[in-house]
């Protein structure tokens, strides 16, 4: 075969492996981001919430006050 092909078949065949790992972290960094945007989130809805009053007993029942 002649070198040259035989060049540009290498070539090929490594930047093919090279697109695949840079999939597999782009890939992981996306989960990534999805997990921190879910604990974002949660976090954020969590911090914007009123407690509520108590809903039985003798203590909280009546004035909900907050120090």
């Amino acid at each position: 075969m002649d070198p040259a092909v035989n060049s540009v078949v290498s070539e090929s065949l490594v930047l093919q492996q090279a697109q695949a790992a840079q999939h597999a972290q782009m890939q992981v960094f996306r989960e990534a981001l999805d997990m921190q945007q879910q604990q974002v989130t949660a976090l954020m809805e969590s911090a914007s919430a009123e407690p509520q009053l108590a809903s039985e007993g003798h203590i909280g029942t009546l004035i909900n006050t907050i120090a």
